[in-house]
């Protein structure tokens, strides 16, 4: 090998070191930061009703004309996510056939407890049929726009009789930490990174996601509904309120999907 050649190697394998070393040491000295969400001592099961966690991210059992009830961690979710990571999940329904699933995962040290939310819906068999950025207009505690993601969704099944049958599924998310929100996932990670480098402090984010299910034909009729509901529920436990006048949130949002 010529001399210019192990020069360039030994300059190559000298950064490598220095890098892990830096990332080691930022590693070991990082702060976690605030979540964005109210989280509490409330026990979380898992499917076999096995107590799995005692903190949990606390959602409103009690939201104007819905019923609800809290739902279990599934064995997925316990084992492919690092065990610092913090649920909150609860099923809503009206008696008009209104529904929503509501989950919430909140990351510990480990930032992996959040991955792209498009995973979670192919995993589970969906197709993604259309994603779109929506404004949904909140009111308390004070009147601003939450940017959020809408993924249109489709999965193929068959119905009592054994008859094909289209269910669709809306899908709608968005990440909030203390005193920021995007329905971005990378200006989420980028957001995450730059203020770990500058300030040591590690952003503890929240994945946030509602789930309605209806046949093709009703996609607005449902999406207005879980529009409302949003509206009503998500101010109970998420902590950002956009902005307003001495508010100084911080609003990562972009339009880029």
């Amino acid at each position: 090998m010529k001399k210019s050649n192990w020069i360039l190697l030994i300059i190559a394998l000298l950064m490598m070191g220095g890098t892990a070393r830096f990332l080691a040491y930022i590693k070991g000295n990082q702060k976690l930061g605030n979540p964005g969400v109210v989280v509490g001592n409330t026990p979380l099961f898992d499917t076999e009703t096995n107590r799995v966690a005692e903190t949990t991210v606390i959602l409103p059992d009690n939201v104007p004309g819905y019923l609800s009830k809290a739902m279990p961690v599934t064995a997925i979710e316990l084992s492919m996510l690092p065990k610092d990571t913090v649920f909150g999940k609860r099923r809503y329904w009206t008696t008009n056939g209104a529904n929503a699933d509501v989950n919430v995962v909140l990351m510990g040290q480990d930032r992996s407890s959040i991955h792209k939310p498009q995973f979670c819906l192919t995993g589970q068999g969906w197709a993604i049929d259309k994603t779109e950025v929506v404004n949904l207009k909140m009111e308390r505690p004070h009147a601003y726009e939450l940017p959020v993601m809408k993924l249109t969704a489709s999965i193929r099944v068959k119905d009592d009789a054994g008859n094909p049958l289209v269910i669709l599924g809306l899908y709608v998310y968005w990440f909030v930490a203390d005193n920021k929100l995007t329905e971005n996932h990378d200006a989420r990670m980028w957001s995450m990174a730059k203020n770990l480098l500058k300030t040591g402090t590690l952003e503890r984010w929240a994945y946030i996601s509602y789930f309605s299910r209806c046949l093709p034909g009703q996609e607005d009729e449902t999406f207005g509904q879980l529009r409302e509901f949003i509206v009503k529920s998500a101010p109970d436990f998420q902590i950002p309120a956009g902005t307003s006048p001495g508010n100084s949130l911080e609003k990562i949002h972009t339009a880029s999907k």
